[in-house]
């Protein structure tokens, strides 16, 4: 399958989704990014630079590790070993309006894990989610606030999103499994 997003397009997505935000947010002093670890928190950081370049207003920006939050943590050959990445949430998240961020959009139980790991570290005004892509077939109700891209897939493909900060450049790409 062909790339489907290449760095133009991710950054285009990206200056989008930061313009969607500040047309919905009168203000975004009470806002705060927070990437799921892996490639949520790269595109967290882009989105909180994008904003910045619009407004010269510095959106706080954290890392949420939802490893040990997975409902099939123990059906998986990691549960034995799990990789547990650093939580990084330098602000207290009480009373913000957080903008959970991650690259691909698939049943919902990735955010669902999200979602109960950040509420561990305190009560948030509102919880909305942007995603670089939305690829459906959801098991769970959860709908993406912002989309970069819907990109309908069948069960047999899989979405990679590889990022300049972790895979040393910018695509998303379909694959056949």
């Amino acid at each position: 399958m062909p790339i489907v997003l290449d760095a133009q397009r991710i950054s285009r997505s990206l200056a989008r989704i930061a313009h969607e935000i500040l047309e919905r947010h009168l203000s975004v002093d009470d806002l705060a990014f927070v990437g799921i670890r892996r490639r949520g928190v790269p595109l967290a950081k882009r989105l909180a630079q994008a904003i910045h370049d619009i407004n010269k207003i510095d959106v706080p920006t954290g890392a949420l590790d939802i490893t040990l939050y997975r409902d099939d943590l123990m059906r998986t050959a990691i549960a034995a070993q799990p990789v547990i990445r650093r939580t990084e949430i330098p602000f207290s998240i009480d009373d913000k309006r957080i903008l959970l961020v991650d690259d691909v959009l698939y049943t919902g139980r990735t955010i669902r894990a999200a979602l109960d790991a950040l509420i561990e570290f305190g009560r948030p005004k509102a919880i909305q989610l942007a995603v670089l892509v939305d690829r459906g077939h959801r098991e769970l109700p959860i709908k993406a606030d912002y989309v970069g891209k819907n990109l309908p897939t069948s069960l047999t493909q899989s979405v990679q999103v590889r990022l300049v900060e972790i895979d040393g450049r910018d695509e998303v790409e379909v694959l056949e499994s």
